[in-house]
């Protein structure tokens, strides 16, 4: 449903075919990791209205209309492991919250003690006025986490990608991407002066191919996913970083789904592997494991300080606020001190993908505590997500252009918090509605 024009920037070749898809789209358009690309708008010589999309947009109001929109849906409660939507308690599957942080006490306290001290807010950036105390003492910790030399945080995860390779490759230089990689990673490969290449979900044959035609002397630098995001399967970073090295290729991982899950202490991808001093760029967000809002990128001490003056997305936006940092810190000191969470975790996502693996549903290749269960139906996605709901379950109906069409699922992502208990219920709950689509 987002529209950006920037073809040049995009090279196809032969392991990149395009997809014939048969979601509604705009006449001509083609897509971008299953982001609709803006079309050229025959006018015949009249005046264009920038404004006819926005009248001819009318999935939102269908989906509406069938009652079916799945959206936006209000929730007045905090963010656990049961939430309240509509006045009605239902068991959440949807969050991203995976080691169940979000209301915990203490950093809710860290959040209040930070406001106290520093304000609501830095009222500037960070390269200005807005560099706190609390910003350097979170960089540094997030550093020691990452075992990387230096880090910069940012306001959002989206922006971190949108400004780390915006920044980086320039004019004659090449990023290459995943084709299953974030939408802030491809807004960022958009952004960029470079050329933008991109390679089959997880297919390191066409990677190599895609760098063996790039010409020796150019910058590269190939960014991936470390969790992909919808389908909860792993990056094979060691692969990945063998072949970027043979080809002189820097490597940046997007952890936002692998901090606080894969690694030591939680330290991401690249310490699942073991591969740390190979990975050039570390990216990770706050949204997720840590309880709070924003995002860093970790690296050696020379490429943090050209992003601190490279990075519009940096520079000329306001600084993460106090109580947000103070809130990571806190997450951070708890996941180290309760390692007994992230194991608690993966005990929760076992046995959920145990339940429907024996209820016979297709969860594809996840490795990760998210779990896509396959529908392959945009609209049986739709109702199934309804159906949940009236069951008492809250989960994510994943359509175009978050994963391809036929590819739809729903998104299941399990936290730490989450008890024996609930996950029967909802296996219980997802057998029931399975069996009514015919997806078990």
């Amino acid at each position: 449903m987002i529209y950006h024009e920037k073809r040049a920037a995009l090279e196809e070749g032969p392991a990149d075919e395009s997809q014939d898809y048969n979601l509604p789209q705009p006449p001509a358009g083609h897509e971008i990791n299953n982001r609709p690309v803006r079309w050229e708008p025959e006018t015949d010589g009249e005046k264009g209205d920038i404004l006819e999309k926005v009248r001819n947009f009318k999935t939102a109001s269908q989906l509406r209309e069938l009652g079916l929109y799945p959206y936006f849906r209000t929730i007045s409660s905090a963010q656990d492991t049961e939430v309240i939507i509509e006045g009605q308690k239902v068991l959440m599957l949807g969050s991203n919250s995976y080691l169940g942080l979000t209301n915990h006490p203490e950093i809710k306290a860290a959040a209040r003690a930070a406001v106290d001290k520093y304000g609501t807010g830095c009222a500037g950036s960070r390269f200005l006025n807005g560099s706190l105390d609390i910003h350097l003492e979170l960089e540094e910790a997030l550093g020691k986490l990452v075992k990387k030399e230096a880090v910069l945080l940012y306001s959002t995860g989206f922006q971190v990608n949108l400004g780390v390779i915006s920044a980086l490759v320039g004019k004659g230089e090449y990023v290459i991407g995943d084709k299953s990689n974030h939408a802030s990673i491809v807004e960022g490969c958009l952004l960029a002066q470079g050329k933008f290449l991109r390679f089959s979900h997880k297919d390191m044959a066409a990677l190599e191919s895609r760098l063996q035609r790039i010409e020796p002397g150019a910058g590269k630098l190939v960014v991936v996913d470390g969790v992909f995001s919808m389908e909860g399967d792993v990056i094979q970073l060691p692969e990945l970083c063998r072949i970027a090295g043979e080809h002189g290729a820097a490597v940046m991982v997007d952890d936002a789904h692998s901090i606080g899950v894969l690694g030591e202490r939680g330290a991401g991808t690249a310490s699942h592997f073991g591969l740390t001093d190979q990975v050039h760029l570390i990216m990770g967000t706050f949204s997720k494991s840590l309880a709070s809002l924003g995002g860093f990128i970790a690296s050696d001490a020379e490429t943090i300080d050209y992003l601190k003056h490279h990075s519009r997305p940096l520079i000329f936006s306001a600084s993460m606020s106090p109580a947000n940092c103070a809130a990571v810190l806190a997450a951070l000191k708890i996941m180290a001190q309760e390692p007994e969470r992230i194991a608690q975790l993966w005990r929760n996502t076992q046995r959920m993908k145990q339940g429907l693996c024996d209820l016979g549903f297709d969860l594809g290749d996840s490795k990760t505590p998210i779990l896509p269960v396959y529908v392959r139906d945009l609209m049986v996605a739709f109702k199934v997500c309804k159906r949940l709901q009236e069951e008492g379950l809250f989960v994510n109906p994943v359509v175009s252009p978050a994963v391809a069409p036929g590819q739809e699922l729903i998104r299941i992502s399990l936290m730490a918090t989450h008890t024996d208990k609930q996950v029967d219920f909802a296996l219980e709950k997802l057998g029931k509605v399975g069996k009514e689509f015919g997806l078990t």
